[in-house]
């Protein structure tokens, strides 16, 4: 799940609108997964999952 974070992360600074989109689907899945199995509290995913989308709309791309 890190990696898929890092993922969205590297692609936002690269400014490389597309490839954080897609990067993002990924991470949203794999949040809500880590989040149902308990390894997040569901309030701690969704702030994660808003601070990365947010992050992906800031880009001007």
């Amino acid at each position: 799940m890190k990696t898929a974070i890092k993922k969205v992360e590297s692609a936002v600074a690269a400014n490389d609108k597309q490839l954080a989109k897609d990067n993002l689907k990924n991470a949203i899945v794999e949040i809500t997964k880590a989040a149902s199995k308990g390894v997040y509290h569901k309030n701690n995913a969704s702030r994660k999952v808003a601070r990365l989308s947010k992050a992906v709309d800031s880009i001007n791309a």
